[in-house]
C-alpha cells in the first residue's frame, strides 16, 4: 500500500509542475483587468525602428532585382 501512496504523491507533484504555468498565466489575466501581463505595446501602425529599417532593406533589394 506504501507504493501506491508514493506513486499518488510523484503524481501529483509532476500534476502541479505540469500546470502551474496555467495557473499563474489565469492569476496575472485576472489581476491585471483582463490584461494578463499588463500594458504592452499596441500593435499596428505604431512608430518602429525595425519595422522602418526592415522597409528600406526590402525596398532596395526589391529595386535591386527590377532594375535587371
Amino acid at each position: 500500500m506504501g507504493e501506491v501512496t508514493e506513486l499518488w504523491l510523484v503524481m501529483l507533484i509532476v500534476a502541479a509542475a505540469a500546470f502551474a504555468p496555467l495557473g499563474y498565466f489565469i492569476y496575472k489575466f485576472t489581476k491585471a483587468g483582463d490584461k494578463p501581463f499588463g500594458e504592452i505595446e499596441p500593435h499596428g501602425d505604431s512608430p518602429s525602428v525595425v519595422n522602418d529599417f526592415a522597409e528600406k532593406t526590402i525596398r532596395f533589394v526589391q529595386g535591386l532585382f527590377t532594375k535587371k
